[in-house]
């Protein structure tokens, strides 16, 4: 009994620690991001944004699936740990050294611009400086200790955000980015080593990393595809478009990936609980899935389209009038976002009921139209049309628009083959809150005519649109929005 009255403090003391570290890493990662934009140009953010692309398949090739895996296994050893830290260290250093001779090719792929020759090969560090902390932070998230986890984030994008905003201010340019991004990183690792009484083993058990892969492989070839179709766009706009339009892709994908990443990260771990309590009930699973598909329509649509009409003044606001060719990328973004969102939430119920057989072949499906879209659009991708920023690059996410609704079908016809629901349920049940969200937006388009100040604009926007999607809801006798509502305020209530 006492065991279980433990793990059940744990538990609650986790969830409120990552709720701490999830929420303040978005603030304090939006603030800085904020600052740092209006000082730097968008060619220091293109800049950055092209090295990161390698940054993005080193860290993968880094963790090499060991995280989830030693997570997953119930007791690893002090060796096992060990020689998943000291796989990491040399994997890193290794291709740190490849990376280091490959910089001339990296800054030939992007127009010869030389300036990425030392700043890549300088960036290129936080590999090593990250792959220090992945073991230490293992550790303390298996044994549900998310405080100092929490806290060296925290400390690490405190440190890193007055370094980099110091450097900007200052005139480094891109390298105050470079610097913010190695601070951090050191700082972090540094933080948690100290908060850690764990020292490793000076051996590697090539025995304990084979049994490690063979557990995390499947993982690493999951996340290699997700990394690969997150990151090609830059790869390709800096090679084919240059700079400036790299940049505003940068932080038009950097904007709307903050927004989407927060709502899949609510809807996994508000659905996965209730779904598997409920995985061999048919008719109790069907009903809980089409509640909460009915849920992520409440909130999505609003957040995606409402947020889309806002983008122009929230621009104006937040980044200052450089980047106003970013907004109609972010808008795009958002398009897409709000299909990629919904193919979660059906992901959830594939996974729920057992069948992650089926989550590759829905990966496989998205990659595959994500390729062919992309294959047929990058002709285009240096189209100019009069008035309109970006006309290519913008029919390249039009095409990715279109792409993803192809996924969405595909994972809508799967999940319901497994849920019990129909395709016309899950659609029936969306409905309702993408007419009213289209209405509810009316009110922001209207006040992009207006002449007042961006830091008026947007937040009438959001008020206005915001209450009248609850009033049309209210009319219309949303269930899902009284159940919202009723957990809301008995919640504040109860405090």
């Amino acid at each position: 009994m006492t065991s279980t009255k433990n793990i059940k403090a744990l538990t609650a003391n986790s969830v409120k620690w990552n709720i701490f570290d999830r929420v303040g890493t978005q603030v304090l990662y939006g603030v800085t991001g904020i600052i740092l934009a209006r000082i730097l140009s968008v060619e220091d953010f293109a800049l950055v944004g092209a090295i990161l692309v390698f940054q993005a398949f080193a860290s993968l090739i880094i963790d090499s699936g060991f995280m989830p895996a030693l997570l997953q296994r119930k007791s690893p050893t002090s060796l096992d740990y060990s020689s998943v830290l000291w796989f990491n260290i040399l994997v890193a250093i290794a291709i740190y050294i490849i990376l280091y001779f490959a910089a001339p090719l990296i800054a030939s792929w992007y127009g010869d611009d030389m300036r990425l020759i030392p700043m890549s090969r300088v960036l290129f560090l936080s590999f090593i400086v990250n792959a220090t902390a992945l073991v230490p932070a293992n550790r303390f998230n298996k044994q549900l200790s998310l405080k100092p986890v929490a806290l060296a984030n925290t400390a690490g994008l405190i440190t890193g955000a007055a370094v980099g905003i110091w450097c900007a201010v200052a005139g480094y340019g891109a390298w105050a980015l470079v610097w913010q991004t190695l601070t951090l990183g050191s700082i972090k690792s540094v933080y948690l080593w100290c908060a850690g009484h764990w020292r490793p083993m000076l051996r590697i058990s090539w025995q304990s990393l084979r049994s490690f892969f063979a557990i995390g492989g499947s993982m690493l070839f999951t996340s290699f595809l997700n990394t690969l179709f997150q990151n090609i766009y830059s790869f390709i706009i800096g090679n084919r478009s240059g700079m400036i339009p790299l940049g505003c892709y940068t932080q038009a994908d950097k904007w709307s990936k903050m927004g989407i990443m927060s709502l899949v990260q609510v809807f996994q771990s508000s659905f996965m609980p209730a779904l598997s309590d409920a995985q061999n009930q048919s008719e109790r699973f069907s009903a809980i899935a089409r509640r909460l598909n009915r849920f992520t329509a409440y909130v999505t649509f609003p957040s995606m389209i409402i947020l889309s009409a806002m983008a122009l003044p929230l621009f104006h606001a937040l980044f200052g009038p450089k980047w106003d060719d970013a907004v109609p990328l972010f808008q795009l973004l958002l398009i897409r976002g709000i299909f990629y969102l919904v193919t979660t939430s059906y992901n959830n119920y594939i996974v729920a009921r057992g069948c992650a057989r089926l989550i590759v072949k829905v990966e496989i499906v998205r990659d595959i139209t994500a390729l062919v879209a992309l294959v047929a659009t990058i002709p285009l991708l240096n189209l100019e049309i009069p008035q309109i920023p970006f006309a290519g690059l913008q029919i390249m996410l039009a095409g990715q628009i279109i792409a993803s609704i192809v996924a969405w079908i595909y994972t809508l016809i799967l999940s319901s083959s497994v849920s019990g629901a129909t395709p016309r349920d899950f659609i029936t049940d969306a409905v309702p809150s993408l007419v009213s969200s289209l209405m509810a937006v009316v009110p922001a388009v209207i006040l992009l005519d207006t002449s007042l100040s961006p830091w008026i604009v947007f937040p009438l926007q959001a008020l206005s649109s915001g209450t009248l999607y609850l009033i049309l809801n209210a009319i219309s006798r949303s269930a899902i929005q009284r159940e919202v509502l009723t957990i809301a305020l008995s919640r504040f209530s109860s405090r």
